[in-house]
């Protein structure tokens, strides 16, 4: 189970970190990573982190621009965003499992589908 937060209003060209804390699980076997769902689009993943050797996978869109990182201590998974731009409005989420490439699959190897609240990026001026 995860708690996404520190979603915002922020301009063009401006930074914001979310964070995911996950519970239910403390073991850095499984991999976090975060989707995100624009108005009137499809969810779409953008960044995974294997939490057992640190490798991060970025999509297109987002790579040079987000950095995803984990905190084992507190067991959060951070994404930072910087040079924020109109697209990157939507809400994003928190997901667990498998990394392969930027997309997270759930434990079963297979496409996620258990998303939480969610936290609301919004990029305007």
């Amino acid at each position: 189970q995860f708690v996404e937060s520190g979603g915002n209003l922020v301009q063009p060209g401006g930074s914001l970190r979310l964070s995911c804390a996950v519970s239910g699980f403390t073991s850095d076997y499984y991999a976090v990573g975060w989707y995100r769902q624009a108005p009137g689009r499809e969810r779409e993943a953008v960044s995974c982190i294997n939490r057992q050797d640190g490798s991060t996978y970025y999509s297109d869109s987002v790579k040079g621009r987000f950095t995803i990182s984990t905190d084992t201590s507190k067991n959060t998974v951070y994404l930072q965003m910087d040079n924020l731009k109109y697209e990157d409005t939507a809400v994003y989420y928190c997901a667990w499992g498998y990394c392969v490439g930027y997309v997270t699959y759930d434990v079963y190897g297979t496409v996620y589908d258990d998303w939480g609240q969610g936290t609301p990026v919004t990029v305007s001026s």
